[in-house]
C-alpha cells in the first residue's frame, strides 16, 4: 500500500481526483496488455510520488489511491490493516519508512521492499510500533510454539544454585528460602484457578544496578547491619515470581555480567535490531542499572526501550520522564528524562497512578510448627519502635515518653552506640526474621519515628496484628523542603511517614497523628488500647503490560468514572477525595478531538474562562499528578478493591 507525504497544495482535491481516474484507466489498460509488472516500479516510485501528493486533510482520497496501487501488486489481498488503537506512533512511523527505508540496508535484510505491507510487518514484528497483521498471527504463534512453553516450577534448586554463587544475593536468597513453602503453595493455587498453559517462555534479564560495585551504595554489604532492605525485598519477590512462572531468568549484578549477557548486540550501530534469536525479551532493572544499560548498549539501546520495567522505589512522574518537557521546566534531576511510557516504572507502593504498582510480599517467617503455636502467644502491653538506626531516634524523646506512659517501649537498633535511645527502651538488636515475627505477635503498637519513608515494615507489623502510629507531616514533605527528596523525579508531597498506610488502610490499623501534639498522640493511644486486635492481609501488584505490542485495555473501560477537578487540583487528588484512583490508561479515551492543543502534564483539561477543552498532543505527558491554577483537569477515575488498588471491584 502506498503512503504519500502531504503538501499544502490548495488544489489537492482536484489533483487527487485526476490521479484516481488516471490510475484506474492505467490499471485496466495494463491488465489487458499484461504489462503491469514492467511498469509497476515506475508507477509506484515516480508517478505517485511526483503527481499524487494530496494535503493531509484528504485522507479518504489518499486511502483510495493506496488501495488501488496495492491492487497492482496483489498485496491488498493479504495486507488488510488492523485498527491502530493502542499504537499512537504507527502512522507516523509508516510515513517515515516510506521516505527512509533505503537509508539503511538493514531494512531490506528484514524483508522491507518498499510496500506498505512490508513496512507494517517490520514495524509490528521487529520494532513493535504497529499492531500485527491478522494473517501473520498464525505464523507468529507457530514460531512461539517452537521457542518453548513456560511451565510452572515448584522446586527452587536451579535458582538457589545460580544465586549462591554471588555474595551480593545472600540476603535475598535467605528471604526466598524462608518463604519457599508459601511461594510453592501460592503458585500451585494460581495454577488451579487460572489456565497457565500455552504461555511462551521468555528470556528475562534482571539487572540490579544498585548492587554493582560501581553504584557505591553497598546495600548488599549493609543488609545484615541495619541497612535499608526495601529494594532487596522487592527484588527477591520479583525474581521468585518470574522463576516460578517458568521463564528463563538471568540475574546480573555487575557491569561485567551485563556486558557478557548483551555481548551479541553491543556496538550495533545499525538502525535495526540485531537479527536472529533475541538476547532478551523482557528486562527488569533499576534506575542505576538503567544508566549502565544504556551506556553498555550504545545506539542499539533504542531497540530495547519497550522491554524495560524499572523498579523505582519513589516513582517517576511524567514531567520528569519526558526529556524535552523536563528541560523546559528546569528540572535538574539525574534520575529522569528517560522518555519511557510512565507505566514502565514499577513502584513499591502506588505513589503516583502514572506508574505501575508492582508491590511486594508481606513476609511470613514462621514454619509449620511455629504457626501451630502462634495463637498461644499472648499480646503484651508493649510497643515496638520502627527504627534500626540510632540516629532515627534523635529528638524523639518527648514523643516516646508519652508512649512509655501507656506501655513498654521496645527497639531493634543495630550496634552499641545508642545515645539517642531513652534509658527505658528494651533494645533487642537486629533480629532474625523469625524472632521479629514472634516479637510483633506479642506487640500492640508499631511506632513510626517519621523516618524511614514508605518502607515495607509497617505492613508486616499490621499483618501481625499491631496498630501503626504514623507520624503526620505538616507541611507535607517534598523535594521543595526536604533534602532526602531533592533530585528525585517527583513533586509528590508526603503527608505522613507512610502515605499508603494513611490513605488505603487507615483506622483501626493505622493512626496518623501529629507527634508534636501530646493530646493527639494520647488520644490515639487510648483508642488503640481500647480496640480489639485485628490482623489483616494485603495484596499488591500490577497487571503486566506489553509495551512492545501496544496497550491492552486494562482495567476494562467499563470501570471508567469521569470527574472534573477544580482549578489547582490534580486528577490524583480529585479521584482520591471520592474514594477512587486515577487510571492513566483511560486518558486516551478522554482525548478524542482531532485538534490537539497542548503538550503539557495538565491536559486534557477545561478552561472555564474560554469555555474550551484543552487536549493532549503528547502521549508521554498524560499525567494524574499534573495540576494547573486556572484549568480544570478532566480526570479518568475508577474504583478499587480494598487492599488491592491494582484491581477495580468488577475486574475479576
Amino acid at each position: 500500500m502506498c503512503y504519500l507525504a502531504s503538501t499544502g497544495d490548495s488544489s489537492g482535491v482536484k489533483v487527487v481526483t485526476k490521479c484516481q481516474l488516471l490510475l484506474f484507466y492505467l490499471f485496466f489498460f495494463l491488465t489487458l496488455l499484461s504489462l503491469k509488472e514492467m511498469l509497476l516500479n515506475f508507477l509506484m516510485e515516480t508517478f505517485l510520488k511526483v503527481i499524487c501528493t494530496p494535503p493531509q486533510s484528504h485522507r479518504s482520497s489518499l486511502l483510495f489511491l493506496c488501495v488501488l496501487a496495492d491492487l497492482l501488486t496483489g498485496a491488498q489481498e493479504r495486507c488488510e490493516l488492523p485498527p491502530l488503537d493502542g499504537f499512537p506512533h504507527c502512522e507516523s512511523k509508516i510515513k517515515w519508512m516510506k521516505e527512509m527505508w533505503r537509508s539503511d540496508a538493514c531494512y531490506a535484510n528484514y524483508g522491507v521492499d518498499g510496500s506498505t505491507c512490508s513496512f507494517f510487518i517490520y514495524l509490528s514484528e521487529v520494532e513493535n510500533w504497529c499492531p500485527r497483521l491478522l494473517w501473520r498471527t498464525k505464523i507468529l504463534a507457530d514460531e512461539a510454539d517452537q521457542r518453548g512453553q513456560a511451565e510452572i516450577r515448584t522446586s527452587f534448586e536451579s535458582l538457589y544454585r545460580s544465586m549462591s554463587q554471588r555474595e551480593e544475593f545472600r540476603w535475598m536468597m535467605l528471604r526466598i528460602k524462608r518463604m519457599a513453602e508459601p511461594w510453592v503453595s501460592a503458585i500451585r493455587s494460581l495454577a488451579a484457578k487460572q489456565n497457565l498453559a500455552k504461555r511462551r517462555r521468555k528470556k528475562i534479564l534482571v539487572h540490579l544496578g544498585l548492587l554493582t560495585k560501581e553504584s557505591g551504595f553497598k546495600i548488599a554489604e549493609n543488609a545484615f547491619s541495619g541497612g535499608p532492605l526495601g529494594e532487596l525485598v522487592q527484588w527477591s519477590d520479583l525474581i521468585t515470581t518470574l522463576y516460578l512462572l517458568g521463564h528463563d531468568v538471568r540475574i546480573s549484578a555487575s557491569l561485567a555480567e551485563l556486558k557478557e549477557i548483551m555481548r551479541k548486540v553491543m556496538g550495533n550501530k545499525s538502525s535495526c535490531p540485531t537479527q536472529g534469536d533475541r538476547v532478551v525479551e523482557l528486562i527488569y532493572i533499576d534506575i542505576v542499572g538503567l544508566t549502565q544499560f544504556k551506556k553498555t548498549l550504545g545506539p542499539s539501546w533504542v531497540h530495547y526501550q519497550c522491554m524495560l520495567r524499572v523498579l523505582d522505589s519513589f516513582g517517576t512522574e511524567p514531567e520528569f520522564n519526558h526529556a524535552h518537557y523536563a528541560q523546559s521546566k528546569g528540572h535538574k534531576t539525574p534520575w529522569g528524562k528517560w522518555n519511557l511510557n510512565p507505566q514502565q516504572f514499577n513502584t513499591m507502593f502506588p505513589h503516583t497512578p502514572d506508574n505501575s504498582f508492582i508491590g511486594f510480599v508481606v513476609e511470613q517467617h514462621l514454619n509449620a510448627s511455629d504457626i501451630r503455636h502462634i495463637d498461644d502467644i499472648k499480646r503484651q502491653n508493649q510497643s515496638l519502635v520502627y527504627g534500626k538506626v540510632d540516629n532515627f531516634w534523635k529528638d524523639k524523646k518527648k514523643y516516646l515518653d508519652i508512649i512509655h506512659g501507656y506501655m513498654e517501649v521496645h527497639g531493634t537498633v543495630h550496634g552499641t552506640s545508642n545515645v539517642h535511645l531513652p534509658s527505658y527502651v528494651k533494645n533487642h538488636g537486629i533480629l532474625s526474621g523469625r524472632d521479629l515475627q514472634f516479637l510483633l505477635r506479642e506487640t500492640k503498637l508499631f511506632v513510626g519515628l517519621s523516618f524511614p519513608y514508605e518502607g515495607p515494615a509497617p505492613l508486616e507489623a499490621i499483618a501481625n496484628g499491631c496498630a501503626f502510629l504514623n507520624p503526620k507531616f505538616n507541611p507535607p514533605k517534598s523535594s521543595k523542603n526536604t533534602d532526602f527528596f531533592k533530585g528525585k523525579p517527583t513533586l509528590r508531597e508526603l503527608t505522613s511517614q507512610h502515605p499508603y498506610a494513611e490513605v488505603y488502610i487507615g483506622q483501626p490499623h493505622v493512626w496518623t497523628v501529629d507527634i508534636d501534639n501530646p493530646a493527639e498522640v494520647e488520644g490515639a493511644l487510648r483508642s488503640i488500647l481500647s480496640q480489639k486486635v485485628r490482623e489483616t492481609d494485603f495484596d499488591g501488584g500490577s497487571v503486566l503490560q506489553d509495551f512492545c505490542h501496544g496497550q491492552v485495555m486494562w482495567p476494562p473501560l467499563s470501570a471508567l468514572q469521569v470527574k472534573l477537578a477544580e482549578p489547582g487540583q490534580s486528577c490524583k487528588q480529585v479521584c482520591q477525595e471520592q474514594q477512587l484512583i486515577c487510571e492513566p490508561s483511560f486518558f486516551q479515551h478522554l482525548n478524542k478531538d482531532k485538534d490537539l492543543d497542548s503538550a503539557d502534564t495538565v491536559v486534557p483539561a477545561y478552561s472555564d474562562s474560554r469555555k474550551h477543552c484543552v487536549l493532549q498532543s503528547d502521549l508521554l505527558l498524560f499525567s494524574c499528578a499534573g495540576a494547573h491554577q486556572s484549568l480544570r483537569r478532566v480526570c479518568p477515575c475508577r474504583d478499587y478493591m480494598k487492599g488491592q488498588v491494582a484491581l477495580c471491584k468488577d475486574c475479576l
